[in-house]
This record gives structure tokens, C-alpha cells and sequence, in this order.
């Protein structure tokens, strides 16, 4: 099996060296990168399983870091933990709508760290398991196998949990799903996100999916439904 690499983007050494040891005894491939322009263009020639990201770095900072990958069609599939000491909920939404697919705080339990890589990288195989599911919704069509969202053909840019969700409700037209059921289809139960979480990243798929995002409907008082009425 191959050996997953995971990029740790941080400027602060001690910190950085704790995090490569911690996910080496995991039995990762770990490169710490202090420098935020150094690391686009490792990333680029690297293509690593997955990103831990600090906001405040030299050079450029974690947000523009993770908006550049998002819009990259080579690497908008690799999943990325925003880490921290920035924790006010405007950070966190911040971080989240740049499409960060996790966003934890410093400090930080180690442990807890090695959970929440671990699920990213669950979720992240679940979703590239092979099986020929497409589906087709008016406009929208959402190919399971290769982890694709188009509208009118054209591929939409999706972090790993905005995929998740709208493929959770497209799922079930017309079906009404509470932010709670949103949060445990798409990271299972006891996950630590607030519904203002879901919330931001409803508001982020619907902007993505242009025309399209009308298909995804506020229940005033109760969550969010799929429907595929014209």
C-alpha cells in the first residue's frame, strides 16, 4: 500500500517538528515546509494525500494558500486541515469558505490531530471508491466514481465536504434533512461542527453551483432540501 504524504505548512518550528513527529509514528510520509510561497510550488510538484495549514505564514498566508488550491483543477481534490491559533468564528468561516475541509484550533491534543487526519482521509477514499453512480438532476450532473459536479457540463470545483453534502441531498429529492442529519451522513456522529458550519457551506455550494444552486432549498426552521423541480 502506497504511503500517504501529508504536507504541514507552519512557520513556527517547534510546533511544525512536534506535528512530523506525531504523524510519522502514524507511519506517514510527513514535509514541513515553513515558507507559504515555497510550499505552492512544492505542492505543485509533490501532490500530496492531504494539507495541514497554518493562516499566518511568511510570504503568503493560509487562506490565499487554500483558495489557489481550490481553484486548481490538479489539486482542488486534495482535502486540507486549516490549523491554527486563530479561533474567533469568523476565522473559522473564513477558513471554511476558502474551502478548508476541517479547521482546527491551537493548542491542539495530538491525538485529536491524528483522528481528524484520519477521517479527512476516510472520507476522501470513500469518495474515489469506484462505483459508476451518476446522477442526473435537470442541469446537474454528479459522477460519483470520479468525485465530479458539473453544471451544463461544466466542472464545478467542490472541496471533499461540499461534495458530500450535495450528493447526500441529491440523494433524496425532496427530502427534508436537518443540519444535525447533514453533519452525520457527511462526517459521522459526535463531529464537532456547529450548524452555522453547514450553514456556511450551503451558502458556498449554492454561489459554486450557479444556476444550479436554486436545487438546494431552506426549510425555515428545520435544514435543507433537494429538489429537482424546474
Amino acid at each position: 500500500m502506497k504511503q500517504q504524504h501529508i504536507f504541514i505548512i507552519e512557520d513556527e518550528k517547534d510546533i511544525r517538528n512536534l506535528i512530523v513527529y506525531s504523524l510519522q509514528k502514524e507511519h506517514f510520509k510527513v514535509t514541513g515546509i515553513a515558507d507559504g510561497l515555497k510550499a505552492i510550488d512544492r505542492i505543485h510538484r509533490s501532490m500530496p494525500d492531504l494539507v495541514l495549514l497554518d493562516l499566518m505564514l511568511p510570504g503568503i498566508n493560509g487562506l490565499e494558500i487554500c483558495r489557489h488550491m481550490k481553484s486548481d483543477a490538479l489539486l482542488q481534490g486534495i482535502p486540507i486541515i486549516m490549523l491554527t491559533a486563530k479561533s474567533e468564528e469568523s476565522d473559522i468561516i473564513a477558513g471554511l469558505e476558502a474551502g478548508a475541509d476541517d479547521y482546527i484550533t491551537k493548542p491542539f491534543s495530538p491525538n485529536v490531530l491524528n483522528a481528524r487526519i484520519h477521517a479527512v482521509l476516510r472520507r476522501r477514499k470513500r469518495s474515489e471508491r469506484i462505483h459508476t453512480e451518476i446522477l442526473s438532476i435537470q442541469t446537474l450532473t454528479i459522477h460519483t466514481g470520479r468525485h465530479e459536479v458539473k453544471v451544463h457540463d461544466r466542472i464545478i470545483p467542490l472541496t471533499q465536504t461540499e461534495f458530500a453534502i450535495v450528493y447526500y441531498l441529491a440523494q433524496h429529492p425532496g427530502w427534508v434533512f436537518t443540519r444535525d442529519q447533514i453533519i452525520n451522513a457527511v462526517h459521522g456522529s459526535a463531529y464537532p461542527v456547529t450548524d452555522r458550519s453547514i450553514d456556511v457551506q450551503i451558502v458556498s455550494l449554492r454561489k459554486k453551483l450557479g444556476t444550479a444552486g436554486k436545487y438546494i432549498n431552506t426549510v425555515h426552521g428545520i435544514g435543507y432540501r433537494f429538489t429537482d423541480e424546474q
